[in-house]
């Protein structure tokens, strides 16, 4: 396929050329070169993490978990049992457990935005996980283009062999049909 991108981009895509983005350039360009464009987007992301980043997945992960939820349900009931039934009179936290709900709103009020940096990571990477699911589609959707282009070249071709076999078997029968009816008149 000695084909050039500004061609494909008005063949398949059927756009001027200029007004291409640069993802479809790209594609049409590996197209043409008849190379892949799929690549594993965790390697490239995974080094781009730094410290903090992997700090803040780890605390999403394992705040988003029944694990932390049953952990800390159980933390609750040993703090509330142990201040109230076990210590009696001398509770170290009694009855509101007003030590207890400063503990549980600095958790969360750390928690929270720790795990909404995770999350807007995560978009991001969803965002660029999507351009690159376009960009594969794209190049699949047009190398598929290009197999029916092909295979309708080669059907073309057949029609034309299968043409030119009948015309010659038409005038081979011609002839026949001629040479009998001059043996028959003879």
């Amino acid at each position: 396929m000695n084909k050039t991108v500004p061609e494909l981009a008005n063949r398949w895509l059927r756009r001027n050329p200029e007004n291409l983005s640069e993802l479809e350039r790209r594609v049409l360009q590996s197209t043409v070169d008849r190379k892949p464009v799929a690549q594993d987007i965790n390697d490239n992301l995974a080094g781009l993490q730094g410290a903090g980043d992997r700090i803040a997945d780890a605390i999403a992960r394992v705040g988003g978990s029944w694990t932390f939820i049953l952990s800390f349900i159980a933390f609750l009931i040993l703090w509330i049992g142990a201040n109230w039934w076990l210590l009696g009179r001398e509770s170290f936290d009694p009855y509101p457990f007003i030590f207890l709900n400063l503990v549980l709103s600095m958790i969360a009020a750390l928690q929270a935005p720790v795990i909404m940096m995770s999350q807007n990571r995560q978009a991001a990477r969803d965002r660029i996980d999507a351009a690159h699911d376009y960009e594969v589609n794209l190049k699949a959707e047009i190398e598929i283009m290009a197999l029916h282009e092909k295979l309708d070249e080669l059907r073309h071709g057949q029609i034309l062999g299968m043409r030119d076999e009948i015309v010659r078997l038409a005038d081979l029968v011609k002839r026949i049909d001629e040479r009998l009816s001059s043996q028959s008149t003879s």
